[in-house]
C-alpha cells in the first residue's frame, strides 16, 4: 500500500492528466473556430451567429484549465521536495561524477521540458501579480508564507524573483526585500476579478489564508463556505485563540489558497 505522501502524488498526477486532456479538447475546439473565422470572416456578421461569444467562452475555459494545471504542478513540486532527502545524504549524491551525474541532469531537464507551453506562458504572465510565497528566514525555525509581488520568472532555472513589499516592522527590516524562489514555493492567488474561476473550499477544509490586516498567510479552517454576495470565507486561524476560543474572521476568496502538502506552520 502506498504511503500517504506517494498516494497524494499519484492523485495529483491523475488530476494533471485529466486537466491536460480537458485542455487539449478545448484547444481543438478553439483551433476549429480559428480556422472557420480565417476562411469565412464575414460569418460573424450574420444574424444569430455566436462564433465570437463561443470563442470567448473557450478562451476562458483554456485559461482556467491552465491556471489549475499550474496549481497542480506547484503541489507536485512541493510533495517531491518533501520526499527528496536533503543534508549530508544530498551532498554525497552531488559528489557523483561522470556519466551517471550527467544522466541525472538530463533526466531533470527532460522533466522540466514536459511543462506545457500554456503553463510556461501562465508563469510568465504572473509578472507584476501578487502571489503567496514560502520563504525561509535566516533567523526563523520554520518557513514563513507571505504575500509578495512577482518581478520575473526565469524559464531556465524555473525560479521566481519576487519582491516583499512590506517586510515588517522589526528592527532589521529596512526597505523592501527580494528573493529568488523555486516554483514549488509559489502559489498563485485566485483572480480577484474572476470569482467563478476560483476553487471552492467546503466547511471543515484546511486552507492557507492571509490573516486580516497583514500580508502573512497562516493555516486556517473553513467555517462557512464562500458567500456569493460578498465572495468571502468565514475562517478560524490556528493559534488565534482569544478568551479560550477561536474567533471567526472574514477573508476574501482571492486571499485563500489550498493548504500545501506537508504544511507545518
Amino acid at each position: 500500500m502506498a504511503s500517504p505522501d506517494i498516494a497524494g502524488i499519484l492523485e495529483n498526477t491523475k488530476e494533471l492528466d485529466r486537466l491536460r486532456k480537458d485542455l487539449e479538447d478545448v484547444l481543438i475546439e478553439i483551433n476549429k473556430l480559428h480556422n472557420k473565422l480565417r476562411s469565412n470572416p464575414e460569418v460573424v456578421e450574420k444574424p444569430g451567429d455566436t462564433s465570437l461569444s463561443r470563442l470567448k467562452t473557450l478562451y476562458i475555459q483554456a485559461r482556467e484549465l491552465s491556471e489549475s494545471e499550474v496549481n497542480v504542478y506547484t503541489q507536485l513540486l512541493g510533495q517531491l521536495d518533501a520526499l527528496i532527502p536533503s543534508g549530508p545524504q544530498g551532498q554525497q549524491r552531488r559528489k557523483i561524477e561522470g556519466g551517471e551525474q550527467k544522466k541525472k541532469r538530463m533526466k531533470a531537464d527532460s522533466e522540466a521540458s514536459r511543462v506545457s507551453p500554456s503553463v510556461r506562458n501562465h508563469l510568465d504572465g504572473l509578472k507584476g501579480e501578487q502571489v503567496a510565497a514560502r520563504v525561509t528566514q535566516q533567523d526563523a525555525e520554520k518557513d514563513e508564507w507571505f504575500v509578495v509581488k512577482v518581478i520575473h520568472f526565469d524559464r531556465e532555472t524555473r525560479e521566481f524573483e519576487v519582491l516583499d513589499e512590506e517586510p515588517g516592522d522589526d528592527e532589521e527590516a529596512s526597505g523592501q526585500r527580494k528573493y529568488k524562489l523555486p516554483m514549488s514555493h509559489i502559489i498563485p492567488f485566485p483572480k480577484r476579478t474572476d470569482p467563478t474561476g476560483a476553487q471552492d473550499f467546503p466547511p471543515g477544509r484546511h486552507v492557507l489564508a492571509v490573516y486580516p490586516g497583514t500580508t502573512a498567510l497562516y493555516k486556517a479552517t473553513v467555517v462557512t463556505a464562500r458567500k456569493r454576495k460578498t465572495d468571502e470565507y468565514v475562517l478560524e486561524f490556528d493559534d488565534d485563540e482569544e478568551d479560550g476560543s477561536l474567533p471567526q474572521r472574514l477573508v476574501p476568496f482571492h486571499r485563500v489558497v489550498a493548504l500545501p502538502e506537508g504544511h507545518r506552520r
